[in-house]
């Protein structure tokens, strides 16, 4: 990648579970098909990317566990990810405001959070808007500016969007 490239990175959490009526949103897990799909999706993701500088994830046990599920596959140092509590409740705009603080020397930005402010904030960009963002979905971009405050639908030079049930 060139260095006035930007990537930034959207994930969805997996499949999580309703099975615990008593628990917390923030403390529902993963299920076993959620956990399958982040393994799937990692995979994926290693074949076509390089390894993100920077992740930062959603302090909601179901984001963090799919987080880690792409940490161990990428390999990514535990010292490049950061827990947010912004992308728990956050709007898009939001969302959007703390990716605009992510210094320039990171070219390579992964999120990890939550519908519906995924998918608003990737339709921010996206030539081809999504009606949702899937659990253990992805958005791709690539933004021809070397600041993170600078990015917007004018400067995405590549977009791609990838999920467990698309078909190659």
């Amino acid at each position: 990648m060139e260095s006035n490239l930007l990537e930034l990175h959207i994930v969805r959490h997996g499949k999580s579970s309703w099975d615990y009526p008593h628990i917390a949103d923030i403390d529902r897990p993963l299920t076993e098909r959620g956990i399958e799909n982040a393994h799937q999706m990692a995979q994926r993701f290693l074949a076509n990317y390089h390894t993100p500088d920077l992740i930062i994830t959603s302090p909601a046990a179901r984001a963090v566990h799919t987080c880690l599920i792409f940490v161990r596959i990428l390999r990514v140092p535990f010292e490049q990810i950061t827990i947010n509590d912004l992308i728990y409740n956050g709007t898009d705009d939001e969302i959007l405001g703390m990716i605009h603080s992510v210094p320039p020397r990171v070219k390579r930005l992964m999120i990890f959070g939550h519908n519906p402010a995924f998918t608003d904030l990737a339709n921010r960009f996206l030539q081809h808007k999504i009606d949702n963002l899937p659990t253990a979905g992805i958005v791709s971009l690539h933004f021809n500016t070397p600041d993170w405050l600078e990015i917007n639908r004018s400067n995405v030079v590549s977009e791609f969007f990838d999920f467990p049930k698309r078909q190659s």
